[in-house]
């Protein structure tokens, strides 16, 4: 049996070429990145040679705007609470998407119930797509932060976050994205978006777990909510993650060194497969915008079948892919993006999500398409709901 991995949106294998950077601050090169001694005074370079190379990624003007983090969900958190906590005295009024990750939509209502913030979440179309019109009719003379993810983590959709961005620029509000599904899938580049703050994650893009960056532009003031040592400039207290920072640094410089070329092979696999799933699977629909999404994003409902027996069949055939259906999660509830979608509960229980990555192969996807129709004609025997529509 073939094992395919086909939920790279979730995580990514670190890239042999990563790890061998990494191996050595684990064993020889192990000082404590602060310390003044040669040990420490070695990692500080290596540590500000990943900060230049995450700076390079997203054209950041001054790697001195990256602050490393232990991934994407604490780079939202830093930047949604910082600015918050920071400038609470201008406003208590934040703007962000109904469809966002909840390392955003969570810190937010955090806000509003204990520290009295009013949050309005803009909602999207039926592609998943904010109008950038709604985020600019919601400021109020009280918006201190408007923060609008640029790819979203299920269906893909790429929002218009440069138009997002000019707005905030024009009424003085600080703007952040998450783009940790759209760094190094995408070209990012802060200063063309307009961003002020940026989270990424390196997991995403080939890199290790548990290490990610925020971007803070020049000029804007948060606070942190980690308080101990003066790291990363008084921003994130705790002893650089020296091994880690490196891998992420690599992974930084691989993943601009291949955008164009991993792009384009992505992409052509992508549209194999939706393609191949449109023709082979009836009474399936495509979720998020059909152009205007991330390279590496296929995710579909299909009627009559409900998505974590999907999973676990597919898994059976050695195929990992992800669901809209939180039940593994233990809510019964479907994904928030569909529902925020207009997608019918019934409907959206059934979605598969389906994530390629750079090592992923054609011949990958063709055993897919072998296995994925007949695991959703097995489900479909069993279920009355397709034996009364069909």
């Amino acid at each position: 049996m073939k094992r395919v991995y086909l939920d790279n949106a979730a995580t990514t294998s670190t890239a042999p070429e990563v790890l061998e950077a990494m191996k050595p601050y684990f064993t020889e090169k192990f000082g404590n990145a602060s310390s003044v001694h040669s040990f420490g005074r070695e990692n500080r370079n290596v540590v500000e040679d990943a900060r230049e190379k995450v700076a390079d990624l997203i054209n950041a003007d001054d790697s001195a705007e990256i602050v490393f983090t232990s991934g994407g969900t604490e780079a939202d958190n830093l930047a949604i609470k910082g600015i918050a906590m920071k400038h609470r005295d201008e406003g208590k009024h934040i703007i962000t998407s109904a469809c966002e990750h909840h390392a955003v939509l969570h810190p937010c209502e955090y806000l509003e119930e204990y520290h009295d913030f009013e949050v309005t979440y803009v909602p999207v179309d039926e592609h998943g797509m904010v109008d950038q019109k709604d985020v600019e009719k919601a400021i109020t003379d009280e918006t201190i932060l408007i923060s609008v993810m640029m790819a979203n983590n299920e269906v893909g959709t790429i929002q218009p976050i440069k138009e997002i961005g000019k707005i905030a620029k024009e009424n003085n509000i600080y703007f952040h994205t998450d783009a940790v599904q759209a760094v190094g899938a995408i070209s990012v580049d802060v200063n063309e978006l307009n961003a002020d703050l940026l989270s990424l994650s390196a997991h995403k893009f080939n890199g290790p777990k548990g290490i990610g960056a925020l971007y803070i532009r020049k000029g804007t003031k948060i606070t942190p909510f980690m308080h101990g040592g003066a790291q990363e400039r008084g921003r994130r207290a705790s002893t650089e993650n020296v091994p880690a920072i490196v891998g992420l640094g690599k992974a930084a410089k691989v993943a601009l060194e291949e955008l164009e070329e991993k792009q384009e092979k992505i992409t052509k696999l992508r549209g194999k497969l939706i393609k191949g799933i449109k023709e082979k699977i009836d009474e399936v629909t495509l979720n998020g915008h059909p152009t205007k999404r991330l390279p590496n994003n296929v995710n579909f409902s299909i009627r009559y079948i409900e998505g974590e027996s999907l999973l676990l069949n597919l898994d059976l055939e050695g195929i990992a892919a992800s669901s809209g259906s939180a039940c593994t999660s233990g809510s019964l509830d479907p994904s928030h993006v569909l529902l925020a979608m207009d997608i019918p509960h019934e409907i959206a229980h059934g979605s598969l999500r389906l994530t390629l990555g750079k090592y992923t192969t054609e011949e990958e996807i063709d055993y897919v398409l072998e296995k994925l129709p007949k695991v959703v004609d097995k489900l479909r025997a069993m279920s009355p709901l397709y034996d009364q529509n069909s």
